[in-house]
């Protein structure tokens, strides 16, 4: 297996497309949701806390899989950089945003959390069907 993985250099990014679909999808729908439940404000939160969720996800995904590549040994220090640098880049971002008042702060946070969910869920179903299949080729399918 891990001959297989050395030879294809994709791996590490590889569900990237499949993430970044199922969150377009989403903020599409968190945008609909927001225009009905609080108008264009909310919409345009809803739709910017997905966006916010991907950009951080993305980021980590690109950088972790270069430092992977690079040496492994470089995947905790720049996770744990990544991870500090991101939450306190956000918290200080939704801090600006609540001291103007704007009406789609609430809908910003709920798209965020959405984004969270999806993304999150969408990689287990990644990981446990798509590449579960790639890694083991032999294995019968799963299901019932």
């Amino acid at each position: 297996m891990a001959e297989a993985v050395v030879a294809d250099r994709r791996w590490r990014l590889r569900h990237l497309p499949v993430l970044l679909a199922a969150s377009g999808l989403l903020a599409a729908v968190a945008a609909l949701a927001g225009a009905v439940a609080g108008g264009a404000a909310a919409a345009l939160g809803a739709a910017i806390g997905v966006a916010v969720t991907v950009a951080s996800y993305t980021l980590t995904t690109v950088v972790l899989a270069w430092a992977d590549r690079v040496n492994p040994q470089l995947v905790l220090p720049f996770g744990l950089g990544l991870y500090a640098a991101k939450f306190t880049l956000v918290g200080v971002v939704l801090v600006g945003v609540a001291a103007t008042g704007w009406a789609g702060l609430i809908p910003l946070c709920f798209g965020i959390a959405a984004g969270v969910v999806v993304w999150t869920g969408v990689h287990i179903w990644w990981l446990t069907t798509v590449h579960a299949r790639r890694s083991h080729p032999t294995a019968p399918p799963s299901g019932g």
